[in-house]
């Protein structure tokens, strides 16, 4: 395995020279804090160009926002259109959707994807950056001393358990967006026409040569999370029958295990029957058994809904994300 990853290593080509660095940041509702994200992000990059002899574009994509994003992003249009790109969408599609919509207008060697709300500190793009000079294709991170709430820690480290038994996917800190992917990865993902999909994962998947590295985490800048807890489960959801079919192979199983179950149970209550003679005691721990049952077929049902119902929504073909404009220059590079 080491000799096939080896291999690997030296059939990726080398960086190019003065590559670019294309930052796709989706954007909603976050006009409290998109003026010091503009100070920050735009000091950072411009000290990286210094540092790592690179370029630069930056790829906002405003998911449907219904405060002043918009005009913010605009505006900023305005002030650098040389390094600066707006993609607009005509209503809200989800995160991951307004990423996949960057990849398509990002134009850059090496891909860097960053949340807006400060969180992951705009400084720390050089880091993922030297990792991909260096030759890693997928850049990974990891939050150090992170500021969410106690809830929010433990769920995530539970899920991140959950899918390293579930799936071949193997991340420390899934829930972190500000990651890294070169050229060849973006492509291959955009080529993907998955409805639901969870981008981190998906370029893992086609990765050859990736690492984690360990980055800051910050206290929002301003305003609110906006993962409910509802659009949390439901992320997670997408990445396990996105990316496995081990749920259904288990409840499978567990059907298997529970109809042994219930027929060792008629068989021995038909024998008591014929030795002891009717009776009535033990009906309520029936009544308990078929509820139990019962809760298990739902969550069976349930289950296999999430694979029905992420087939019935590939098979309409609608179209994952729609764009209203978008604001780029013309000069050719």
């Amino acid at each position: 395995m080491q000799i096939i990853s080896d291999s690997l290593r030296q059939l990726t080509p080398p960086p190019p020279l003065n590559p670019l660095i294309s930052v796709v940041i989706p954007v909603y509702n976050e006009e409290a804090g998109l003026e010091e994200l503009f100070t920050r992000l735009y000091k950072a990059l411009d000290l990286m160009v210094t540092e790592l002899c690179v370029r630069y574009e930056v790829v906002f994509v405003n998911d449907g926002s219904r405060d002043h994003s918009a005009a913010l992003l605009a505006a900023q249009f305005d002030k650098r259109p040389e390094s600066t790109k707006v993609v607009l969408f005509n209503g809200n599609f989800g995160q991951h959707m307004a990423i996949m919509a960057g990849f398509s207008y990002a134009k850059g060697d090496f891909i860097v994807t960053l949340d807006a709300d400060l969180q992951n500190p705009p400084e720390e793009i050089s880091k993922i950056v030297k990792q991909m000079l260096d030759g890693h294709d997928y850049v990974g991170t990891i939050r150090v001393a992170r500021k969410d709430s106690h809830f929010r820690r433990y769920a995530s480290k539970a899920m991140n358990q959950l899918r390293d038994r579930i799936t071949k996917i193997t991340m420390t800190d899934q829930g972190c967006m500000m990651r890294g992917y070169n050229r060849r990865i973006v492509n291959l993902m955009k080529k993907s026409k998955e409805l639901n999909t969870f981008i981190p994962a998906l370029g893992f998947t086609y990765s050859s040569n990736p690492i984690e590295i360990e980055i800051n985490h910050e206290e929002r800048f301003a305003g609110e999370s906006k993962y409910s807890f509802y659009q949390l489960i439901r992320l997670n959801f997408d990445l396990v029958t996105g990316f496995s079919v081990l749920p259904l192979q288990a409840f499978s199983l567990i059907g298997i295990l529970l109809a042994l179950a219930s027929a060792t149970l008629f068989i021995y209550l038909i024998i008591r029957r014929f030795l002891i003679g009717a009776e009535v005691e033990g009906v309520f721990t029936l009544f308990a058994l078929n509820f139990f049952l019962l809760g298990v077929i739902l969550f069976g049902l349930g289950l296999l809904g999430e694979y029905v119902g992420r087939i019935y929504q590939q098979v309409r073909k609608r179209p994952r994300y729609v764009v209203m404009g978008v604001l780029e220059s013309d000069a050719k590079e």
